[in-house]
């Protein structure tokens, strides 16, 4: 199993914008869906963005046209580039990876907090 690791959170004011970045120990290339979630206090972890080797994106209807996520294959890299955020943004936001179209197994990163101010 490989590792993955957040790194970019921080405190942003409403209106501001953030770049997630995560990490892989292993190479992207061959790992099928790689996506980005998050959890807000008291609720449940949800999808915020996917990607695929094929490069197609799935977006969670809260954050199209606002949120945009990239891989950096050469560099192991999966981004979130988050613009316009918003106080409801606020969250712990998860790298997960899904080596295998066919199969359940994945795998998260431990996690970058994301505070949005009004």
């Amino acid at each position: 199993q490989g590792q993955l690791v957040e790194s970019g959170g921080g405190l942003v004011q409403a209106g501001g914008s953030l770049r997630l970045s995560c990490s892989a120990s292993q190479s992207i290339s061959n790992i099928n869906t790689m996506g980005w979630y998050r959890q807000a206090p008291g609720k449940q972890r949800v999808l915020v963005a996917q990607i695929t080797t094929g490069s197609s994106t799935n977006y969670a209807d809260s954050v199209k046209g606002r949120f945009t996520i990239s891989r950096d294959v050469a560099k192991n890299t999966v981004y979130l580039q988050m613009n316009s955020l918003k106080p409801e943004d606020t969250a712990v936001y998860y790298c997960n990876a899904r080596p295998y179209a066919f199969s359940t197994y994945n795998y998260w990163g431990q996690g970058t907090q994301v505070t949005v101010s009004s």
